[in-house]
């Protein structure tokens, strides 16, 4: 089949990948003007995640990621209190997007292709594009994100929800870290629990991807709550323009950076603190989630983010995309004869894993916001349901 993808973040590279690897003709549409490799921080690699490269073997995961052998946490005066043995691997979205780049065919990704229209009828689907073109194609794969217009065609009526408090992120080189704070942090996920905010922070590799110790990033996360006033404050970004849900790094307004750091020598532990001030530029995420009705409409579907959105707590956004994607190939394949009962038969199964993982991650942020999770507990990632998690509930 001719597949147009929209989307060209994660989401869309792994459907680009399987859907060409099974025989289609592939193009994605992606409507930023640019690369994406700046974008995102930190990713909790997973089976799904990794399954391009050719699995979770120890050399693909050398390749791509920073071991984590520990989770901790750490109290308000900056104390070790809890630690538990863990073998995950953790990521940069740069490294991830980069590698993933490399698996398709440079020609099928188009840049500055923002989708405004689509037309579709028993046989055919046309996508039109702000800068005037248009493409054809047998199945639309709408990968447009949190923000999709593809939600709009295919579930209307269904947005984000903000759930009342934003992510500061940022990395800063461990190599500027002092000696005490990088050992703390080497190779462990760190965990800090406050009254009404929690930290997360771990090591990915740099922007270029290297992984080796003295080349990694700290990427760090401080959930904050934000009052709907505060929120639109947040996001009008120092250039004046207003963003929708998250400000990306170099737009956020200089004064909140300033009393980003304020805050943080007041409320983290030293060590955090010296993470946040050593981070010139840190980008809000704003905390909002999706879940749709409904995945297919006649030949256009949703991955990825575009269908649901988890918070990311739980550290399954990436692999459920790349799952979705998965799922998506295989369906298609098993069901050539016809696209709807494959389509059909993909969005019975994708929908619930979506739906779940939307809610393990509103149950795990209740329960992290509200000082209420167990102290040492190993964090819900992956895509497992809340009632497969061993915490209580």
């Amino acid at each position: 089949m001719r597949i147009l993808i929209v989307g060209g973040s994660l989401g869309g590279l792994n459907a680009a990948v399987w859907l060409s690897r099974a025989g289609h003709d592939v193009t994605v549409f992606e409507r930023s003007a640019t690369l994406l490799e700046d974008r995102g921080a930190g990713i909790v690699l997973h089976p799904a995640t990794v399954r391009p490269f050719g699995g979770s073997d120890p050399t693909v995961l050398r390749m791509l990621g920073v071991p984590l052998r520990r989770v901790q946490y750490l109290n308000a005066g900056g104390r070790l209190v809890a630690t538990r043995p863990t073998s995950w691997w953790a990521t940069s979205y740069a490294t991830l997007y980069r590698r993933l780049l490399q698996l398709i065919d440079a020609s099928g990704y188009q840049l500055d292709a923002t989708c405004v229209g689509v037309m579709q009828d028993e046989y055919r689907v046309k996508l039109r594009f702000a800068n005037g073109t248009e493409a054809e194609g047998d199945l639309v794969v709408f990968a447009d994100g949190v923000s999709s217009f593809g939600r709009t065609v295919i579930a209307p009526g269904n947005t984000p929800q903000h759930a009342g408090y934003i992510a500061w992120r940022g990395v800063v080189p461990v190599c500027r870290l002092s000696p005490q704070t990088r050992s703390l942090f080497e190779e462990a996920i760190t965990y800090v629990l406050l009254p009404t905010s929690h930290v997360v922070a771990y090591p990915v590799p740099d922007r270029d991807g290297r992984v080796e110790p003295a080349a990694r990033l700290l990427n760090w996360l401080w959930y904050r709550s934000v009052s709907p006033e505060q929120l639109d404050d947040l996001l009008l970004g120092r250039d004046g323009r207003r963003f929708a849900l998250s400000v990306p790094t170099g737009f956020v307004a200089h004064e909140h950076i300033v009393r980003l750091h304020v805050d943080a020598q007041a409320m983290l532990p030293p060590p955090l603190a010296e993470c946040v001030a050593l981070t010139d530029e840190p980008f809000i995420d704003g905390i909002a989630d999706v879940a749709v009705p409904r995945m297919v409409r006649g030949r256009c579907c949703l991955l990825g983010d575009a269908a649901f959105r988890p918070r990311p707590h739980v550290a399954a956004g990436t692999a459920k995309a790349a799952e979705d994607a998965f799922q998506l190939a295989q369906s298609l394949q098993a069901h050539s004869v016809g696209l709807a009962q494959a389509l059909d038969v993909w969005e019975q199964r994708q929908r619930p894993l979506g739906q779940s993982v939307v809610e393990r991650a509103r149950w795990a942020g209740a329960l992290l916001q509200s000082g209420r999770w167990p102290l040492g507990a190993l964090p819900p990632f992956g895509l497992a349901r809340i009632s497969d998690s061993a915490l209580p509930i």
